[in-house]
């Protein structure tokens, strides 16, 4: 793969979690970055004061950036409402700033002739993952009934024979299954992604980043990451609660290698064909589970409690997700260099940010 010369890449969504790694990342790689970023609430634990050389500006306003857009190269757009929704409220939210927000960038990025992009996407796009019964192969899953949950039933057995099901990686070409308000609307965001390629022309990737996780997390949210809940349960002095039997397979993934990652998807977008849309898995490709996430965070500190197994559940929630990350290494040369063993140990003693 031949990386281009340094470019000018305006990121939106730049003084979050991940948009500031991501600076870091382009900033060192020789890049020119425009940072923009709305500070909305959600992405921040407390009203938070931009940082220095940050544009403040809304997604949904991106047609009045003109100055900004004329003199870019590349757009990387990471600015989102995370999480999976906390309840049925959150669906205008979501739909504004990340259905609205991304096809109101892509339709001033065509106005100005910006035929590159790159965006966040998540592996809520899936669903759930894949799953085998080990007498009747390959198997779909509805969403989990409400009285099983009840039950204590987490597991997706099936539909032939009712054995517990084997969860199997997933590759980029399964299909979507959004089950959330917030895998709607990043669905929506690929969506958008791909029909503005087409009729502008134009270039896009879309990265499915899984469990994102390191220093610099907001805390003390209810949009915060599972890992970050974990951490504010523990520097208060309570157990952190763990959902259903904690059994959940995810993978999770520092944020440092999505920042690599984002680098790599900046570099290559240029080099596509015009009207192409290619979605990557961004994972760390070492499974675990909620348990022993919640282990490893107590762990980076001593005489944590330990967690607790609720048998509580959301609505929404997935039993197993867990994605291949070849097609990230075959094609954008990214692989995650921090295994989960090794960056859970030490987010129990990351800064988190106030």
């Amino acid at each position: 793969m031949v990386t281009p010369g340094p470019m000018r890449v305006l990121l939106t969504g730049s003084a979050g979690f991940i948009g500031t790694a991501t600076a870091t990342a382009l900033r060192a790689a020789g890049h020119d970055v425009v940072e923009v970023d709305a500070m909305v609430p959600q992405a921040h634990s407390r009203p938070a004061t931009p940082p220095d050389g940050v544009h403040v500006l809304d997604v949904r306003d991106a047609d009045d950036w003109v100055d900004l857009l004329e003199r870019t190269d590349v757009v990387c757009h990471l600015a989102a409402m995370v999480g999976v929704g906390v309840t049925v409220a959150d669906l205008p939210l979501y739909a504004a700033n990340n259905d609205l927000g991304t096809a109101a960038l892509l339709a001033a990025m065509a106005k100005v002739g910006v035929s590159r992009f790159v965006q966040a996407s998540s592996m809520v796009v899936y669903g759930e993952g894949r799953y085998r019964c080990p007498t009747h192969g390959p198997q779909a899953t509805a969403p989990r009934r409400v009285h099983n949950l009840d039950a204590g039933q987490f597991d997706n057995t099936c539909p032939h024979c009712g054995t517990v099901l084997d969860w199997e990686t997933v590759t980029e070409d399964a299909a979507l299954d959004p089950r959330s308000s917030y895998a709607a609307s990043k669905v929506a965001q690929e969506h958008y992604a791909t029909a503005w390629a087409r009729q502008a022309p134009a270039r896009a990737i879309s990265l499915r980043y899984h469990n994102v996780y390191g220093p610099g997390m907001p805390k003390d949210t209810p949009y915060s990451g599972v890992a970050a809940i974990f951490r504010s349960a523990m520097e208060a002095g309570r157990a952190p609660v763990v959902f259903e039997d904690g059994g959940q397979m995810r993978d999770f993934v520092h944020v440092d290698d999505v920042a690599r990652a984002n680098l790599a998807a900046v570099e290559a977008v240029s080099g596509r064909d015009p009207g192409s849309h290619t979605a990557y898995n961004v994972c760390s490709g070492r499974p675990i589970t909620i348990l022993d996430v919640a282990r490893m965070v107590t762990a980076g500190q001593q005489g944590s409690p330990a967690a607790v197994v609720s048998g509580r559940y959301r609505l929404g929630d997935v039993r197993h997700i867990v994605a291949s990350p070849a097609r990230a290494t075959a094609e954008l040369g990214f692989t995650a260099a921090i295994a989960p063993a090794e960056g859970l140990a030490r987010f129990g003693s990351d800064p988190l940010r106030d």
